[in-house]
């Protein structure tokens, strides 16, 4: 498949700046969602580039420094636990993207989008969702590099601070160990109360926050 078939299309038609916009962290219980809208230059290469959960981590590292360093422009999009408890995490999500965009319009004069498989209704240039373009674009696969990398290391400074939930393995989604670490130790700030073992743990305890456990 042909990563640049997409770009090449718009190229054909006199568009240049063309953003990707992907999103990490609609499943974790904890923390922020995170998008990315990048902006590559037409000459831009990085053979394996691709879906970024199709990626070590090693080599997400090693192209996100790569990326944002020989991108035309990028910009970062987060929404907080307590917003995606608000307005959903679908809406959430499209906000993100939307802040991410943003700040790339502020940089240069953006053109086109295209985005992992989310609509943007409030957007005021064209774009078009590609149903897993993360796989199919490359401008959409270095975003989800980008936003992948950010939130990972987000989740490294949480698990810093309360290394005994052990978000360095998990990122902050619901596996057995996490579920059982935030049964055991309770909640700590920054967990989506509206997502399901969330609201279990609430309601098992009493309360949201931690009883047990101290960060460091």
């Amino acid at each position: 498949m042909d990563l640049w078939a997409y770009e090449k299309d718009l190229y054909k038609d006199g568009i240049n700046y063309i953003g990707g916009v992907d999103e990490v962290g609609r499943g974790p219980l904890i923390g922020n969602v995170v998008a990315a809208c990048c902006v590559l230059p037409k000459d831009f290469k990085l053979d394996g580039l691709t879906d970024s959960k199709k990626l070590s981590e090693k080599k997400r590292n090693e192209y996100y420094s790569y990326i944002i360093e020989n991108c035309i422009a990028y910009g970062i999009g987060e929404v907080s636990p307590e917003e995606i408890d608000e307005i959903n995490i679908y809406e959430a999500s499209r906000k993100a993207m939307m802040i991410a965009i943003n700040k790339v319009k502020e940089q240069i004069p953006l053109e086109y989008v295209l985005t992992d498989a989310m609509p943007l209704p409030d957007l005021d240039i064209p774009h078009l969702p590609i149903i897993k373009g993360d796989a199919k674009s490359i401008s959409i696969a270095a975003a989800s590099v980008i936003a992948k990398v950010t939130r990972d290391k987000e989740m490294y400074e949480l698990d810093e601070k309360y290394p005994l939930y052990d978000f360095k393995s998990h990122k902050g989604y619901p596996t057995k160990k996490h579920i059982e670490a935030i049964d055991k130790y309770g909640l700590i700030e920054g967990y989506r109360k509206t997502y399901k073992p969330v609201l279990n743990i609430i309601n098992k305890r009493g309360s949201y926050g931690k009883k047990d456990v101290k960060g460091k």
